[in-house]
């Protein structure tokens, strides 16, 4: 099995772009905007009464924890099957409630972290931070698939590290140029996290 790098993870994200790019342009174009159309309208009613205000807020969680949902399930069937992917892969409302608990866990988790000092923050940050796409890949509860990240994390925390600077590097640069080219960092960055996942996944069971 090659090595793990973060390097291979990016090559590996941009290789998949290539191979449809238009669609993934479009695809996570379209994602973009019905989600900003959605939570845009429900920051509006922020400033209704306090009832309507509370609804909203509990609807935006709603949207950002689909949101979230939706993009790990895309970014999974692309690297498995990016010939069949489609638009309609990022409608993955299941399990809610498990990704919601797991996405409250690892915030309170990561802000403990950095409340006490940042490098713990930043630590835990990488070792739980595929909690997220056990939850949606493995339907599993929220304190399983935070061990689960734990465990294959473990020996890869500096790649992982590099992997989230370059990451965020791709997007600097996709902000550069403006709308076009972070509709191309974009899927490049999200398509490589995906393949770490994959990666770490399959050499756990390895």
């Amino acid at each position: 099995m090659n090595n793990f790098s973060a390097g291979s993870c990016i090559r590996f994200g941009w290789e998949t772009f290539k191979k449809r790019p238009w669609f993934f342009i479009g695809a996570y174009l379209l994602f973009i905007i019905v989600v900003g159309i959605v939570l845009g309208a429900l920051n509006q009613l922020n400033n209704s009464g306090t009832a309507i205000a509370f609804v909203a807020g509990v609807a935006r969680f709603a949207v950002e924890i689909l949101s979230g949902m939706g993009s790990i399930a895309f970014a999974l069937k692309a690297h498995d099957d990016v010939e069949h992917v489609s638009v309609m892969d990022f409608w993955h409302p299941f399990p809610f409630w498990k990704y919601a608990g797991t996405t409250i866990l690892f915030g309170l988790i990561c802000a403990v972290g950095l409340i006490l000092v940042i490098i713990p923050g930043i630590i835990w940050g990488i070792m739980f931070g595929f909690a997220g796409y056990f939850v949606v890949d493995k339907k599993m509860w929220p304190i399983e698939a935070l061990k689960e990240s734990k465990r294959i994390t473990y020996g890869y925390k500096l790649e992982l590290f590099w992997l989230s600077i370059l990451s965020i590097l791709i997007a600097l640069l996709g902000v550069v140029c403006l709308l076009v080219g972070l509709l191309i960092a974009y899927p490049v960055v999200i398509l490589a996290s995906a393949h770490a996942f994959r990666q770490l996944q399959a050499r756990s069971v390895a």
